[in-house]
């Protein structure tokens, strides 16, 4: 199965994932910060009519978050909306309390997995989902009205109580009479460094720790979900029956078993769909996945009689799917994964808490109940591009494709996309032979890089 799917750029400052940048240039300077939160409040208040809107607002420990959270403020404030601070906390703690208190939306101040130079506006529906692209469009078109001013630069009250409900809403979702297990925990020097030590203690589960002191520099830096081969050998190295790493705003997880072996978003969702399928409890019988969501998922899956819907790359495109199929489980291989029956957002801790209801009512290990699953070798490539034309229109990518195509003779993937917050091409080859995913893979990296790179 060849597919070839490239994702048109966007000319919208919201991409899949919010606002995104590095700090302190455009559009994350503070003009265009500030107009993006009145932009938002106009908007609210539009929808909101008789009453003035509230605004939840929280961020990650970048260095830059506090002084970006202030300059939305600011703009809010100026449209007439009342701001409310979390302070310090995820992404999903943030959807989980707008919806929670009915707040007209939410805000998390937070490039993610990101380092720490960049930063993004990541704005949440009163029902504590991504806001629609419609609604994007329509922030943008007011913004543009706006004109430039002076903005001051005003202080946000933190309610810490707010953190508080946010874990008791977690700890309502722990498995009951859960067997002692013992963790390791990446909190990536981010959003679960304060969080999940008082997670953890709730549950009384034994936990060791890993980069939980944030500086506002260290955030992602050589840690967390997309460096987590620290946490996988301290799994193993510490005998525990399971490790994970967060994000910086810990909204993705990835997982290590016992014997450091690293489980991706599909090992997830290889593992919790049989096991809610069973029990009847995944509705619809499939699962919603991504075009990078390896084709040995789906064919394991298929084995169980369960089926897997593939949308584009990011979690807003795998949430409107399992709510137009009427599906609760969904995810990608990042390690965003949504339990919608829990959360309209990819939740790392609620990903965990479902992973640790699998393991008790299991009794595991985790290696034999991930022993059926067998993903294809795959392999992805970054070329930074100096444009973004439809890639399949460059002859010299066209034909480094149909070479890959008449190769791998429809027992692969190709997956050509633009990354929707850097300018990145990303080339995904998979195929049952490592060897030709590996060369096909830098055959049309390398055509990407001679016809469209941009010097590094």
């Amino acid at each position: 199965m060849l597919e070839s799917k490239v994702m048109p750029e966007k000319p919208q400052l919201f991409g899949t994932d919010g606002v995104r940048g590095v700090a302190g240039r455009y559009p994350l300077d503070r003009e265009t910060i500030a107009k993006l939160g009145m932009a938002l409040g106009v908007v609210l208040a539009s929808a909101a009519r008789s009453r003035r809107p509230e605004v939840l607002l929280g961020q990650d420990t970048r260095e830059s978050s506090p002084w970006i959270a202030r300059a939305l403020a600011t703009g809010l404030r100026a449209s007439g909306a009342e701001v409310a601070g979390a302070g310090v906390i995820t992404t999903p703690g943030v959807a989980f309390l707008t919806r929670h208190h009915g707040f007209a939306a939410g805000v998390m101040i937070s490039a993610s997995h990101n380092p720490f130079q960049d930063n993004g506006i990541k704005v949440f529906s009163g029902a504590g989902a991504k806001l629609p692209e419609a609604v994007e469009i329509e922030i943008e078109s007011v913004l543009k009205n706006i004109a430039a001013s002076s903005f001051g630069d005003e202080e946000i009250k933190t309610e810490p109580s707010l953190l508080s409900e946010y874990l008791d809403f977690l700890e309502s979702l722990a498995p009951p009479g859960r067997q002692k297990l013992r963790l390791v925990a990446d909190c990536a020097n981010g959003s679960a460094s304060a969080l999940a030590p008082q997670f953890f203690e709730r549950l009384g589960i034994e936990a060791r720790i890993l980069n939980a002191c944030p500086d506002g520099r260290n955030i992602n830096l050589n840690c967390g979900s997309l460096h987590p081969e620290q946490m996988a050998a301290e799994t193993r190295s510490a005998g525990a029956d399971l490790g994970v790493a967060f994000d910086g705003d810990a909204d993705r997880a990835i997982f290590a078993s016992s014997s450091g072996r690293v489980l991706d978003g599909d090992h997830v969702l290889y593992g919790c769909a049989p096991f809610l399928n069973e029990r009847g409890q995944l509705q619809g019988r499939a699962v919603v996945g991504t075009l990078m969501t390896n084709l040995g998922l789906e064919l394991s899956l298929q084995e169980r009689d369960i089926g897997l819907k593939r949308t584009a790359v990011g979690d807003k495109y795998v949430l409107e799917e399992m709510l137009r199929s009427g599906i609760n489980l969904g995810g990608e291989p990042s390690g965003h994964i949504i339990f919608s029956d829990a959360s309209k957002a990819g939740d790392g801790f609620i990903t965990l808490l479902q992973m640790l209801r699998l393991l008790a009512a299991t009794g595991g290990p985790v290696d034999e109940l991930m022993g059926g699953y067998h993903p294809f070798p795959q392999l992805i490539r970054n070329v930074r591009v100096s444009g973004k034309p439809p890639l399949e229109s460059v002859p010299e990518v066209a034909s480094a494709l149909a070479r890959c195509a008449d190769d791998l003779q429809g027992r692969g993937r190709v997956v050509l996309r633009y990354s929707g917050t850097e300018p990145l091409a990303r080339v995904m080859v998979e195929g049952e032979r490592a060897a030709a995913v590996e060369h096909h893979a830098a055959e049309i990296a390398a055509a990407i890089e001679r016809t469209l790179g941009a010097p590094v």
